[in-house]
């Protein structure tokens, strides 16, 4: 090529502008709207079961369906979990192959949690929105033991839920020794026998109410005679996860009349709390809370000599509180000391 026309063309390039090419926008640099569907004609209800990526509704509109949905985009990794306030789109009709999506999930008025252990900083959320929480524990058969107690009740008063102690097999042994322990707290305790689960009713109608207890103390035997068709709406939850219930979910279940609902919680056999600090549980006394704003930094509330100058000891010598309601409370403190798997 003559050297003439390679200089041409050399001229030819240095008169071009950036106009004059063409640049393809990268990868992300087109701007994208923040704006989110509010949906605002989205069905409200409540979430009563828990498997494997899908989740179980019962609409407010209509309690007795039961609207399968999975979790929408936009929540991301949002935990949704039994007794969850949600709205709901899509295809909430409830038939067999119907999939709706959860989203949005309402602000929780209380929170049951628990860690694996006690040394674990990841929390669980077991139950959203129950307003109380029923401890079974038996009198008998097994024996009944004070540390899981302890333990259910601070996850209570932590979780914003107000604790009932339900004693069962009183035909077997004296309720009162067992009960007297806790009467210092405040704490509503009913009493049932076999097959007579009268006291419990009053707890549970118009609430939602979640039942934890060990194995053989007779909660599921209470949960069938509060709802007596508590094995088939068991099945109906755990359809959605190809009809297999997990030992290690909630489920909830509408009490006769839809009066409330019962949250049974087969999975809970102990309490790791280490997401509790020691004010999280007084701050649930209204007459103690105040108190503990004279303590010190990082006082555990449990008194000499590991908190010399807690100043709880100092209510109970100016004559404002009563000895023995310190004990109680400090014995159930003691529960954020014992590792859970000594309980």
């Amino acid at each position: 090529m003559p050297s003439g026309s390679r200089g041409g063309g050399r001229g030819e390039t240095s008169r071009l502008d950036e106009s004059d090419v063409r640049v393809r926008p990268g990868r992300g640099t087109r701007p994208r709207s923040k704006r989110r569907p509010d949906h605002a004609d989205a069905t409200e209800g409540m979430v009563v079961g828990v498997d494997r990526g899908r989740w179980t509704c019962a609409p407010d509109v209509d309690p007795d369906l039961r609207v399968t949905a999975m979790r929408a985009r936009e929540l991301g990794r949002t935990p949704v979990v039994v007794g969850d306030r949600v709205g709901l789109v899509g295809d909430v009709s409830g038939g067999d192959d119907a999939l709706a999506r959860i989203v949005r999930v309402s602000e929780r008025a209380s929170v049951l949690r628990r860690t694996a252990d006690d040394t674990d900083p990841y929390e669980r959320i077991v139950v959203a929105n129950a307003s109380h929480l029923i401890i079974v524990t038996s009198l008998a058969d097994p024996l009944p033991r004070t540390g899981f107690v302890d333990r259910a009740l601070v996850a209570a008063y932590a979780g914003g839920l107000t604790p009932v102690l339900c004693l069962t097999k009183a035909d077997l042994a004296d309720p009162e020794p067992f009960a007297a322990q806790y009467a210092e707290l405040d704490l509503p305790v009913v009493v049932t026998r076999a097959g007579d689960p009268e006291q419990v009713r009053p707890v549970v109608d118009g609430r939602v109410t979640a039942l934890v207890g060990h194995s053989g103390v007779g909660k599921s035997t209470l949960v069938n005679q509060l709802v007596p068709d508590a094995d088939r709406a068991v099945g109906v939850v755990s359809g959605v996860g190809k009809g297999r219930h997990t030992s290690t979910s909630a489920v909830a279940l509408a009490l006769p009349d839809h009066r409330g609902w019962v949250i049974d919680t087969p999975g809970i056999r102990s309490f790791g709390l280490a997401h509790i600090a020691p004010d999280d549980v007084v701050a649930a006394f209204g007459d103690l809370a105040s108190a503990i704003e004279d303590c010190p930094r990082g006082c555990s509330h449990l008194g000499p000599p590991a908190d010399p100058e807690c100043a709880l000891d100092a209510e109970v010598a100016a004559g404002r509180l009563p000895v023995g309601r310190l004990e109680a409370l400090r014995r159930v403190l003691t529960a954020l000391r014992i590792p859970a798997w000594e309980m």
